[in-house]
């Protein structure tokens, strides 16, 4: 079975470990608790079977199984479902992981559907159960922002990690490095994909509190705390998402500037190519020039040692008694002509 931790809690305590699914909805009416599952990859069979027992949403359950869903926050009568686009960041080939993560919360049930390692669940129930009981016997909502909290945090190291990797390419930038461009390339999609990820969560964060508040907005419950009306444990609990809710935008808007730093990296990359490729087309016409320039000074001798160098009977200057040392003459004259034409012109 793909449930790895099924648990009964009341006030805030485990009072239960139900073996089989079917003893979930039992135990946790027999003593008027909350049941919180985890999933890992479950089948559509064992899914089917979660959501049988619960009560689950057709539409829900096909979400869940189908996958490759964006963050959003659904509403199904006694229910939610809330799916969260979780992300680690993989030292070693220096990339993003992506994984998914599907939140079902009712009036007395919890249930997460994990697609991928991240995140690590077992830390926030092991933390809830042990330092924060009071917390968790707030319920499902309790619960779903210890959840929404992980993955917020682990969104922080991924940050952390692409904004290295952007580092490394201001200095690969200006180093000559041919694969700079692919590279800028790729870290964008990370990071168009980290933001699709992350963009939601202020307004999901926003509908949660208004929920915890029971449908009135968030001004609401500060008016109904001053008038000591409101629970005092929901406030708190509103307190904590807005810490969430904060922390989430501060995500977004360094993701926000990674982009707009890419893009100025991949116009700059663009810039630099086509300088180095004019900037060779230069060296390239300046060499052309050189050779031209000393092939033109060592033709001028080989053309006139040609031309009396030619086996005819009836030429004149054969008998020129002078006519070897002119055409020595002839021929550096015409050497050094051509240098200092050439030189003048700045080919040599």
């Amino acid at each position: 079975m793909a449930i790895v931790d099924n648990g009964i809690y009341v006030n805030g305590h485990r009072v239960q470990d139900p073996a089989q699914l079917g003893h979930t909805v039992q135990r946790m009416r027999e003593h008027s608790g909350m049941a919180w599952l985890g999933l890992y990859r479950p089948s559509e069979a064992e899914l089917q079977a979660v959501a049988d027992e619960l009560g689950l949403h057709s539409l829900a359950v096909e979400d869940t199984l189908k996958g490759h869903q964006r963050a959003k926050l659904d509403h199904y009568g006694d229910h939610s479902l809330l799916v969260l686009r979780p992300a680690r960041y993989l030292d070693d080939v220096e990339k993003v992981e992506f994984g998914e993560l599907h939140v079902y919360i009712g009036e007395d049930f919890v249930v997460t559907v994990r697609h991928a390692e991240s995140p690590d669940l077992s830390k926030v129930r092991h933390r809830m159960e042990q330092e924060e009981p009071e917390l968790l016997a707030l319920g499902p909502r309790a619960v779903l922002y210890a959840v929404v909290d992980q993955v917020v945090d682990e969104y922080e190291p991924v940050v952390d990690g692409l904004s290295n990797d952007i580092d490394e390419i201001d200095d690969q930038l200006f180093s000559g490095n041919p694969n700079v461009s692919r590279r800028i390339y790729e870290l964008s999609r990370e990071v168009i994909e980290l933001q699709r990820a992350t963009l939601p969560l202020e307004r999901i964060l926003t509908v949660l509190r208004r929920d915890l508040g029971g449908g009135q907005p968030i001004e609401g419950i500060e008016r109904s705390a001053r008038q000591g009306t409101e629970d005092p444990g929901i406030m708190e609990l509103d307190h904590r998402m807005v810490d969430v809710q904060d922390h989430a935008i501060r995500v977004s808007e360094r993701i926000a500037s990674f982009r707009s730093l890419l893009a100025n990296a991949l116009s700059l990359s663009s810039t630099l190519v086509s300088q180095q490729a004019a900037e060779a087309g230069v060296s390239q016409n300046e060499q052309m020039k050189k050779i031209s320039s000393w092939a033109a000074i060592l033709f001028a001798p080989s053309l006139i040692g040609s031309i009396y160098g030619m086996n005819f009977h009836n030429m004149p200057e054969l008998a020129f008694v002078w006519g070897y040392p002119a055409a020595l003459v002839l021929m550096l004259g015409l050497s050094v002509g051509l240098y200092v034409v050439f030189k003048h012109n700045k080919w040599l």
